[in-house]
Order: structure tokens, then sequence, then C-alpha cells
């Protein structure tokens, strides 16, 4: 990749800790000064230790990237998710910048009225200071799920169709749909266009590519979302999903751990919510070999249809969504090069050996694509 060397500084360079803790006494919470940068490339997300002793968790948004009725599509989401009583750590309801801050004990999760019906002065999930979009979360604790076994799989299973049930109740009318043109077609022509492969691999990359692409795009049909909550041209099903499951972005509390927020699963960063099929929230969650792949499916399908139906047609679409996911990965790097936190946390990215390393992970998927689905 070329140097950002003498570029201009990218907005997060100036999230300094003041604006962070100024940004929260504008909601009413006083930070005593412990800030934690947690995980995130996409955003930038801080445990901040209040004065009285509780920790919240602030997600300051990516510039640019959603707008903010997106922003609050996704918080509507979060809410009526808890309001289902379903395990999603989702926004606190707070008073904004003008307003006196919430009394001692009633932080509430969003959920229960429309965010925005509060105003300028009413508190709502969605807030803005120095320039920033952010929101405040409770703090939820746990630990990576334990895939391997069948009971933990069986329980995300249980909670996951009790997402899509939700999902199905209703469209997005603002945040995207998950297709083949958004994460594959439109990916490839922008990395092409701005000279982001190699000359020595180019060609042989983007022939990989469009090879992939022309086999997702002969099951369109089944791949792409045709119209928001409804079924496309195969009978197949588009919802509202949480679209990033994969184990990172679940908390799992023992059960023989006592914990305020009850054990089990919790689902964390709707931050790439969107229309698509149910499947894309389980593939993720599987890993290993066929015969491994097969059995941790399983689980999942047998905890999901406690609660809901699961189409095994979406069973042929596992292979196409990780394709997809892949070509759609190179440019999300490309795009975020100018963020610091990317070329010191992907060195590698942009070598002749990064792209060969595509084109074998092509070439994988498009077998991959040519062989029979998994069956459950």
């Amino acid at each position: 990749m070329h140097s950002t060397a003498g570029s201009a500084l990218h907005p997060f360079e100036s999230l300094t800790p003041d604006l962070v803790l100024d940004a929260l006494d504008s909601v009413g919470l006083r930070g005593d000064g412990r800030l934690t940068a947690l995980s995130s490339y996409e955003n930038r997300v801080y445990q901040v230790q209040l004065e009285d002793g509780a920790p919240v968790v602030a997600k300051f948004y990516r510039p640019e990237r959603w707008s903010d009725t997106q922003i609050q599509e996704e918080h509507d989401f979060a809410a009526e998710l808890m309001a289902a009583e379903i395990p999603v750590v989702g926004p606190l309801m707070l008073n904004g910048q003008f307003a006196a801050g919430p009394p001692q004990g009633e932080l509430a999760p969003v959920g229960g009225s429309d965010p925005r019906s509060g105003g300028a002065w009413g508190p709502r999930s969605l807030h803005h200071f120095g320039g920033f979009a952010f929101s405040v979360s409770p703090r939820r604790g746990g630990r990576p799920p334990e895939l391997d076994d069948g009971e933990v799989l069986e329980w995300i299973g249980r909670f996951l169709a009790r997402i899509h049930a939700v999902g199905a109740k209703r469209p997005f009318v603002h945040r995207p749909a998950l297709d083949v043109q958004t994460f594959a077609i439109e990916p490839m022509q922008w990395l092409l266009a701005n000279q982001m492969v190699p000359l020595d691999v180019q060609t042989l990359w983007s022939e990989r590519c469009q090879q992939a692409i022309d086999l997702i795009a002969a099951r369109a049909d089944m791949a792409c979302a045709t119209g928001q909550n409804k079924s496309n041209t195969s009978g197949i099903r588009q919802l509202r999903l949480h679209g990033d499951c994969h184990p990172g972005n679940i908390l799992w509390t023992p059960t023989d751990v006592a914990a305020s927020a009850g054990p089990g699963p919790h689902f964390v960063d709707l931050d790439d919510a969107r229309t698509g099929p149910a499947v894309q929230d389980l593939w993720m969650l599987l890993s290993g070999d066929r015969q491994q792949q097969t059995r941790q499916l399983g689980m999942l399908v047998d905890g999901y249809e406690q609660f809901r139906e699961f189409d095994r047609a979406e069973l042929a679409l596992i292979e196409p969504l990780r394709t997809l996911r892949l070509i759609h990965y190179s440019a999300w790097l490309a795009r975020r090069w100018s963020d610091p936190t990317f070329p010191a946390n992907f060195p590698w990215f942009g070598t002749s050996d990064y792209w060969k390393g595509q084109i074998q992970m092509l070439e994988d998927q498009i077998e991959a694509m040519d062989h029979d689905p998994l069956i459950v």
C-alpha cells in the first residue's frame, strides 16, 4: 500500500481521551478519568469508568460510514430485540447536551418508545459531540463461546431464531441489503480502479474474482436480496439480521457464574445489521472440515428450530456468502488505509504475497461453490 505520510489527519486522530470524557459529560455521565480502548477497527470503542464506579462502553462511529438515520435504525432494531427479552446489548437512553443528566439508577437501555420521540431535549440513544456521532451502552462481561460444545451451539441457535423472528416482522427502510453488487462487484471494481492490486497479480486476481462473482450471480435469485423482508424468486426470505454474527460478537456467560445479565450468550455490535437470508447469521459460527461444520450446523439448527423453522434451501448460500465476505474484505482494508489503526494492525495488506493468498482463497471458494452444500 502507498504511504499515508503527509496526508491529512484522519478524523479519529482528533478523538482524544479528553474529548471522549467531554462527550460523556455532555450526556450526564461523568467519567473518573479511566479509559480502556476496546478492540474495534471500524469504530472507536472505549470502556469508561464513571465516578459512581459503574463502567459503560462508549462507541464513536466512523465518520461518513452510516447516516444518522441508518444508525438510529440499528438502535431501533436493538430496542425491539431487547423488548422481546433477547440478550442483545443495546445503547442507553440518555439526555442530550443541553439537558440535565439522568438521575442515578435510572439509566435504561433504549426500548419501549421511539428514541427520537424525546426531541432535542429528551432522552435518546444517538448523540453528537466534537464532530462525532456516539452512543453509550452498559458494559457486559463475558468470554468467547465454546463452539465445540453442542449445548452452547443449541443455545446460540435458539436466540438467533428469536432475533430472526423479530427481524422478520418489519423491514429495514434505510439500512442496505447483503447482495452481490455491494459485496463483490462494486468492491472489485473499486480496487481495480484505484490500482490497489499489484500489476504482477492483477490479471489473475481479477479473473478469479470475476469467475467467483459469475458463480454467485448464476444463483443471484438466492444470494441477493430482492426486497425488504420478502421472499425472492427462489422463495428464500430476506429479513433484518445481526449481519456480523461471528464468535467475537457473542459474549458468553457460563451457567456456573453469577451475573446480573444472566447466563448464556449476549449479542453485541449490530453495526453491520442489514437485510439478508437467515443463514448469514449462522455460517460464521462454523469452522473446521466438512464433518465438523456439519455437526456444528446441526446443533445450531436444532436450537434454531425450537423457535423458528430454518429453510434448508439456504444451506446452498453458505459458500457464496463466504466468498462475498472474502472479496469485500480486501476493499474494506484498502478503503480504511488512511486510518492509522489499519497500517499498524494489517502491515501485510497490499503486498503481492497478500494478493497471491487472496487468489488461492478465491480458487478454493470457486471449488467449494461447485460442491454440494452442507446437509443437516
